[in-house]
């Protein structure tokens, strides 16, 4: 796919006011508020800090988290944490687009960064809706007169169309920020250039995701493996037939998953030679791991891949000369199950092959495991990198390619 969109570079930004819509979500511990993780705000500072120093005066739209969850919180600590990861003052207003922030907009100078409150906050902000209909709300009709041009880095959220998101590139000039910008290239370039043989390691627990990535790149012809761990794994077992025990079966059941089965079973009648699930799993027996074949699981929670998988599964990613994985392989927080997804990576990371690491908790885990530095690529965006991978499209890229060269 042939992708066209503006960038940092097609703007003079000096003395202009310009909205960024960043995503700097992260998580937060319960009891004391205090952010656990700034990587999120660390992979922004490259647009931030440019678009400071060439002397834009910045705007900053974020969210953090969503009505009813427990780290629905301001954003008045993320300006501290950004002010430290940039080595610049980020002031911050406890307003979205009432006259408190509308006023500390126009007393900007050239260089200030500004973060506004938490957009969700806001209702309108909440609703997907398509995004010429994100045009007509409050915060782009109140915040749009004030700003000349709008910059979209937050790749995390691209799957969503939401007013801060879509909404202002229909009344600004707009473009990509230069996060947006890598990872937009890296992935569709990836995507249009898939070096053969090509492997997906499927897992975590997000099930409809894998599936849906699944279909995609079977029906394509893309992908010449299909590795699957995780909870994806257990519902392939019990798809193929195994005897996955009633506490792994009830698991699925309550996570509203029994659906995929038959998805699944469809999957391995058209597809068998293609899908590979364990031969053996790891359970949890008092507390400890315990290696079984996987047509002999006692009624005990499945954790992980076994020692036998782990092998097959290396030999399939080191051969490999595209890689793209999502998801760990097992309870990779308990250092007795850690060792698939432990495993996987270091497969990945060794091998030939150009790898794509999917956001979230696979990405968490490579850089806990001291395995970033070896993948060529990972995505700042779990739900995003998986969509795309998905085949759907995502609406923020879509705008900024209906608004590309406009300036």
């Amino acid at each position: 796919m042939s992708l066209k969109f503006n960038t940092i570079d097609d703007f003079s930004v000096n003395n202009q006011t310009v909205i960024v819509r960043v995503d700097i979500n992260s998580p937060v511990d319960p009891n004391s508020g205090l952010i656990l993780d700034d990587t999120r705000m660390q992979l922004h500072a490259e647009t931030l800090k440019e678009l400071s120093n060439k002397g834009a005066k910045t705007v900053l739209l974020a969210h953090q988290s969503r009505p009813g969850k427990k780290d629905f919180t301001t954003l008045e600590q993320h300006s501290h944490v950004l002010s430290k990861i940039l080595d610049l003052p980020v002031s911050y207003v406890d307003d979205i687009f009432g006259s408190a922030a509308r006023d500390k907009i126009s007393q900007m100078k050239p260089g200030d960064i500004l973060l506004l409150e938490n957009v969700r906050f806001y209702s309108e902000e909440v609703l997907n809706r398509e995004a010429h209909l994100q045009a007509d709300t409050h915060l782009v009709h109140k915040l749009s007169p004030l700003a000349d041009i709008f910059i979209n880095d937050a790749f995390a959220t691209a799957h969503r169309s939401q007013p801060s998101l879509v909404g202002f590139a229909f009344e600004l000039p707009s473009g990509a920020g230069r996060l947006m910008e890598k990872e937009l290239k890296i992935l569709y370039g990836a995507l249009d250039n898939v070096q053969k043989p090509c492997v997906y390691v499927l897992g975590g627990v997000k099930v409809d995701d894998s599936i849906m990535v699944m279909e995609n790149v079977l029906e394509n012809g893309s992908a010449d493996y299909i590795l699957t761990t995780g909870l994806v794994a257990n519902i392939f077992l019990l798809a193929s037939g195994a005897d996955i025990g009633v506490c792994n079966n009830d698991f699925i059941e309550n996570k509203g998953y029994n659906k995929f089965v038959e998805i699944a079973k469809k999957l391995i009648t058209r597809f068998e030679d293609k899908i590979l699930f364990p031969v053996d799993v790891a359970i949890c027996e008092d507390g400890k791991r315990v290696d079984v074949v996987s047509d002999q699981i006692p009624n005990l929670p499945i954790y992980d891949i076994g020692m036998e998988t782990i092998k097959l599964y290396a030999q399939h990613i080191r051969r490999a000369r595209t890689i793209f994985a999502n998801g760990p392989a097992g309870v990779f927080e308990n250092p007795e199950f850690s060792i698939g997804t432990d495993d996987i990576l270091n497969a990945i990371a060794s091998s030939q092959g150009f790898s794509i690491i999917g956001g979230g908790h696979l990405a968490a885990a490579a850089v806990q495991m001291g395995f970033s530095s070896d993948m060529d690529h990972i995505s700042s965006g779990g739900g995003a990198c998986i969509s795309l991978l998905g085949g759907e499209e995502l609406p923020v890229v879509k705008v900024l390619q209906e608004v590309a060269g406009k300036k």
